[in-house]
Parts: C-alpha cells; sequence; structure tokens
C-alpha cells in the first residue's frame, strides 16, 4: 500500500519547486518539458525529523551540492552525510538516455525524513540508511495501458524479450533499450538498474517487480514497472531518446 500523507505531499511540492528554480537559473535550456511526475512515497517506517534540525540542513546540503555538481555527466550520483541516526544519503539516478543537462533538469526533490520520488527520466531517493548497493522489495508501483492484447502469447514473448535486455544491461552501465518483432508490430523495450547495484542483484531485482506487478503488466498495450532499484517499461512506440535508441533484438 501507497503511503502519501497530505503533509508530505506538501512538502514535497514546495522543496521540489524551490530546488528545481536553481537549476533552472543555471540551465534555462535544458528543461525538458516532457519529464512527467510518476509517483512518489513517504517513508513512514523511516521516521521523521523536526524543521531547523541538523538532519534537514545537510539535506538541503546535499541536494544543493548534487544539484551543482558533475554527477549528470554519468547520470548518476551519490552523496552521504553523518552516521548512525544522524545519517543521510540523497541518490539521484537518471535515465540511460537522459544525462547531461537533460539529466540535471529532470532532478527534483523532498523534503522528508524518507522518500522516493519517480519521474518519467530519474528517480531520487532519500534515506537515513546507507542504500548503496541494495533494493527493496517494498517500494515499487506499476503503470499500465488500459488496452489489452489480442494474443495469447504476450507475457512468454515479453519475458524472453525483458531477459535479453537484462543481459545486455549488465554489460553496459545497468541500461538497455531495444526492440522486437511482435507479430505485425514493433514492441519496443527498456530496462534499467541503479549504477550502484551489482550484476546479480539488478538480475534479481528485474525479475522481483516483473513477477510482483505481472498482472498489471500482463497483456497489457504498455506498461512500466518502477522500484527503488530497477525499472523496465514497453511500448508499441518508441519512447526513448534519439541518442539511445537501443538495439533490434530480433
Amino acid at each position: 500500500m501507497y503511503y502519501s500523507s497530505p503533509t508530505c505531499f506538501v512538502l514535497i511540492t514546495i522543496f521540489a519547486v524551490v530546488v528545481t528554480q536553481l537549476i533552472f537559473m543555471r540551465t534555462v535550456s535544458s528543461l525538458n518539458m516532457t519529464n512527467a511526475y510518476l509517483n512518489h512515497k513517504c517513508l513512514a517506517n523511516q521516521g521523521k525529523y523536526k524543521p531547523g534540525s541538523w538532519y534537514e540542513k545537510k539535506l538541503q546540503s546535499i541536494i544543493v551540492s548534487i544539484g551543482s555538481g558533475d554527477g549528470f555527466t554519468l547520470g548518476y550520483d551519490m552523496m552521504a552525510l553523518g552516521k548512525d541516526s544522524d545519517y543521510v544519503a540523497v541518490t539521484n539516478q537518471c535515465r540511460g538516455d537522459s544525462n547531461g543537462s537533460m539529466c540535471r533538469s529532470c532532478f527534483a526533490t523532498a523534503i522528508a525524513r524518507g522518500a522516493i520520488i519517480w519521474y518519467d527520466q530519474c528517480t531520487l531517493q532519500i534515506s537515513p540508511f546507507d542504500t548503496q548497493g541494495k533494493f527493496d522489495k517494498d517500494n515499487d508501483f506499476c503503470m499500465s495501458n488500459k488496452k489489452k492484447m489480442n494474443v495469447d502469447s504476450f507475457g512468454e514473448k515479453w519475458m524472453t524479450f525483458l531477459d535479453n535486455l537484462v543481459g545486455i544491461a549488465l554489460k553496459d552501465h545497468l541500461y538497455a533499450a531495444g526492440d522486437t518483432r511482435f507479430g505485425t508490430k514493433k514492441l519496443y523495450g527498456m530496462v534499467q538498474c541503479r549504477l550502484d547495484i551489482y550484476n546479480n542483484s539488478c538480475r534479481e531485482c528485474v525479475g522481483h517487480i516483473a513477477v510482483k506487478f505481472q498482472d498489471c503488466w500482463h497483456g497489457k498495450q504498455g506498461a512500466r514497472v518502477l522500484g527503488s532499484g530497477c525499472n523496465f517499461r514497453y511500448e508499441l512506440y518508441p519512447f526513448v531518446g534519439s541518442n539511445k535508441r537501443g538495439r533490434n533484438l530480433n
């Protein structure tokens, strides 16, 4: 069940506007107007902090540092400060075709002790725990097209395609995109794991969300499943940037 209290959403919105304005002043021309907000989760079980606290000050310091740093070149950045109960870590992962200025313009954030925000082209995670090399199995969700495929073999076809994409991703910065023939149409797919996750964990993460949300994506004309450590998407039309269109896997 998703946890999204009104207070959490308001704080996320307010702080996202502030940080986005800072980034906007640096790179006005880099804004990507198609970077749609998808979902967010406030992780209530990770506690809360008080305004003006050490945690809040360090969180804002990290956010500003990431927003002005060079991590957008690779599409991934992670910074952490403190230890034990005062530990705070921020991870920003952009989609494989959204590096550089596009990644910077996608960067937005939340003011909650623990939170994950998903956008079309990036995911931002704030946590009071060390998340490097780890993914949790609770914070994920699925979005799918209401229209259905007219074939019974879609599930098997897609899982084979997804497995091929994962194999490519493990050799190429944990990101892969491509297409394959599906009857008279083309099926376009993309898979990505967070860059600090090891190869075996990447495959495990993708397999977990694929099985967990099978009832959501199976037989649909398009779907995306997103977690804290990995995500995948497929459509009947191209959707990744022209700089990384992917490859034909027929």
